[in-house]
């Protein structure tokens, strides 16, 4: 017998079989890799959709509070039009010279700037111009050879817009159509 050990006595396997553990070994830790890579790509597709909800989260909250900061004092200008209303019918029927008057003008006036500042709009619509069912309100519809028909003929009240939202239609008379 030689005195060279047997490789497959002496410590290990024949080359085959190591060169076949060897190839499992490297396909075990392929499909780990797969399976990792596999992973990472969802971690990142959801940390994408998290941020995305969160950056849509953060536009819908903007939006909210300029919303409430533009219509906060909605309540307080829609207390205040009757104010408008009551003023401008004094100014209406009071005497001619009436000392009191250019005071009641000039209140109206500021109240009138004040509002404005705070994004309160008057609809006025004048005597002819077409009707507008969006910012108009038809009290009742006379024949009226003085307009086309579907046309305004008289404004019983002004009507106000806060911020491009109607806070009151303005309340008229409408020509009636043949």
């Amino acid at each position: 017998m030689s005195n060279q050990p047997n490789e497959n006595e002496a410590g290990g396997q024949a080359p085959e079989d190591r060169a076949r553990g060897a190839d499992q070994a490297e396909a075990t830790l392929q499909d780990r890799i797969e399976t990792l890579q596999g992973e990472l790509e969802q971690l990142r597709a959801q940390s994408l959709i998290e941020r995305a909800d969160l950056d849509n989260q953060r536009k819908r909250l903007a939006r909210d509070v300029e919303a409430a900061r533009r219509f906060a004092n909605e309540r307080l200008l829609g207390d205040l039009l009757p104010v408008f209303d009551s003023l401008e019918a004094g100014l209406a029927n009071a005497p001619e010279g009436d000392p009191l008057q250019a005071g009641v003008e000039l209140t109206l006036r500021q109240l009138h700037k004040v509002a404005e500042g705070n994004g309160l709009v008057e609809v006025a619509p004048a005597i002819g111009e077409a009707f507008d069912p969006e910012r108009h309100q038809a009290m009742s519809v006379v024949e009226s050879q003085a307009v086309a028909p579907g046309a305004i003929v008289q404004l019983f009240q002004k009507g106000y817009k806060l911020n491009e939202r109607l806070l009151r239609p303005a309340l008229v008379v409408v020509a009636k159509h043949d």
